[in-house]
């Protein structure tokens, strides 16, 4: 399978806003708790969550023996909502100021990581208010495209101007882009390092997305 991507572009996918590259994959079992959703929604979450593990060949786990749950998602109408979490202030560093800025530049979403001592994902933490056209998005699109950001830590640029998800015109169902599957398989190849902050990287995603797949 040969997708339509040079590696300028897999590289820019993982470049920073400061110009540096920075590619990391989660280091242990991914253990998801999502707070401000209805049973509905709780079950897609998880369920794109799952699919997403599940393509990066990575295990999931029912509690993290640090933090319980190391991928928390929290759903919301307002930034300041965030300030009234219970302990979600020892999780977050500095987060009142951090609020304060969110509120200020009008965000509707925001990601947090973790790392170990290896540079791999070790906790992440995603906060959506859902207002405007947040809100408006189906919650299959929205969940699908929230766990495909979290599963690799991609460059803060990587998703502004494109979204990691295509609408099938067959069928009109929303799918994961091929060639955005294809990186997260390859940035979980056992070969390939739990992170890395050099560009040469985005050269060893591009040839394992030249190679051909196994029947």
């Amino acid at each position: 399978m040969s997708l339509d991507l040079t590696p300028e572009e897999i590289q820019a996918l993982f470049t920073r806003s400061d110009g540096s590259y920075g590619f990391a994959r989660w280091g242990r079992p991914i253990a998801p708790i999502v707070f401000g959703v209805q049973d509905e929604t709780l079950t897609v979450v998880k369920g794109a969550i799952e699919a997403m593990a599940t393509l990066a060949g990575h295990p999931m786990a029912e509690t993290d023996p640090e933090l319980g749950s190391n991928l928390m998602f929290f759903f919301f109408r307002d930034w300041a909502e965030l300030l009234d979490v219970p302990d979600l202030g020892r999780l977050i560093p500095d987060l009142a100021p951090l609020v304060a800025r969110l509120q200020a530049a009008d965000a509707s979403q925001y990601r947090a990581f973790r790392f170990d001592d290896t540079g791999a994902i070790q906790a992440s933490f995603v906060f959506l208010r859902m207002q405007g056209a947040m809100a408006e998005l189906p919650a299959e699109t929205l969940a699908l495209s929230q766990a495909a950001q979290v599963i690799l830590l991609w460059g803060d640029q990587a998703f502004a101007e494109t979204s990691p998800l295509a609408i099938l015109p067959e069928t009109g169902a929303t799918i994961l882009r091929p060639e955005i599957a294809a990186i997260i398989a390859a940035g979980y190849d056992r070969m390939m390092p739990p992170s890395a902050n050099d560009a040469s990287h985005a050269l060893r995603l591009f040839a394992r997305l030249q190679a051909p797949t196994q029947g």
